[in-house]
């Protein structure tokens, strides 16, 4: 694998629309923070130490045990990037806002499939993230569990008996995991009930963050659920808390879609058919507008309503007409309007291509 092939295709296979209760559960993630013991967090220290914990992590993952189990695995500082691949790395959720604040001394490794990540230099020394497609929490805990143990062989974390792993936030103090479902919830919006659940989730220590986590709104209806709490729950507890509260969403979702479908068919056809008219001639388009539009169809298609398109051809749309994406096909730097042009011009082809 290359970096080069990493920013060449538009999605990563995790967010390719596969496994459980993919017509909701777009996908689930699992993120451990970790620090090397003797170093002072990442805001802090000088280039020397931060240059010391890029050669460990790098050391760290390259022997045949972690091959074997994940695969060839790349590491690249952020500096040999362009700007436009960096930010492709950031829509394919591969790196975090917070990453690209400051890119001196900072790395990512990722593996050939690109469902592991692992962030160096970031908020903490690492940031091991494991992507699996649909709703497999569980399944991506024990992968990136498996990761932390064989880093650990290696790396020195910075660990409290007390209190568990230590890191730059507070709120990651103890076992430093952070789960999270990315889930498609365009019914509950429509019907007026999102609100009241967000509202009820956090009141459960849950987070309702939107398409890039912290401080970013929700696109397209895809909100992402997160644990808030880190300290004194075991990881298991922290997986099955979210796990329970994530099917209730998705069963309220599909009662909100099926009382949609009954009560108020012709306005929701009409609206999933207005989308797919817009999106199938409009000649300018923006990100939020083209997501919007493209998640009535996602709708449109679990309802039964559209059967010519599929869920993975709306997962992939999402992510080739972003931003750095479109830039990087064009092989140039693109103004907005550029962009909007261009980004009408492949849904447009897209669509014509799906509908036949």
């Amino acid at each position: 694998m290359s970096i080069e092939k990493t920013v060449s295709q538009p999605v990563s296979n995790w967010a390719k629309g596969d496994g459980p209760e993919s017509d909701i559960v777009i996908s689930s993630r699992i993120r451990l923070a970790r620090n090397i013991s003797g170093y002072a967090f990442p805001h802090t220290m000088s280039n020397q130490a931060a240059d010391e914990i890029l050669n460990a992590v790098r050391l760290a993952v390259d022997n045949d045990e972690v091959r074997q189990e994940f695969g060839p695995l790349e590491f690249v500082r952020l500096e040999e990037l362009s700007p436009v691949e960096r930010q492709i790395l950031l829509e394919k959720h591969l790196i975090s806002p917070q990453l690209l604040e400051d890119i001196k001394n900072r790395a990512v490794i990722l593996s050939e499939d690109e469902f592991l990540s692992i962030m160096i230099n970031e908020e903490d020394h690492l940031r091991i993230q494991l992507f699996l497609p649909g709703l497999q929490l569980e399944e991506a805990w024990q992968k990136a569990n498996r990761v932390d143990d064989l880093l650990e062989k290696t790396l020195d974390y910075a660990f409290c008996e007390q209190r568990g792993y230590l890191t730059a936030c507070p709120t990651n103090v103890g076992t430093g995991l952070r789960a999270s479902v990315m889930l498609h919830l365009p019914a509950l919006v429509i019907a007026g009930q999102i609100n009241n659940i967000i509202t009820a989730i956090s009141q459960l220590g849950l987070a309702v963050r939107g398409y890039y986590g912290e401080g970013t709104k929700a696109v397209g209806h895809l909100f992402q659920i997160s644990n808030q709490i880190t300290l004194g729950q075991a990881e298991e507890e922290i997986i099955r808390n979210l796990l329970t509260v994530a099917r209730q969403i998705i069963n309220q979702e599909r009662s909100a879609r099926a009382a949609l479908y009954k009560n108020n068919k012709s306005q929701l056809e009409d609206k999933i058919f207005r989308s797919l008219g817009i999106l199938s001639y409009s000649r300018m388009i923006t990100t939020e507008e083209a997501l919007t539009m493209l998640s009535d169809v996602r709708l449109g298609i679990a309802l039964g309503i559209l059967d010519n398109l599929t869920q993975r051809d709306i997962n992939e749309l999402m992510m080739l007409i972003r931003p750095a994406f479109l830039q990087k096909m064009a092989a140039r730097e693109m103004t907005a309007q550029e962009r909007d042009t261009e980004r009408a011009r492949i849904i447009r082809l897209r669509m014509e291509k799906l509908k036949k």
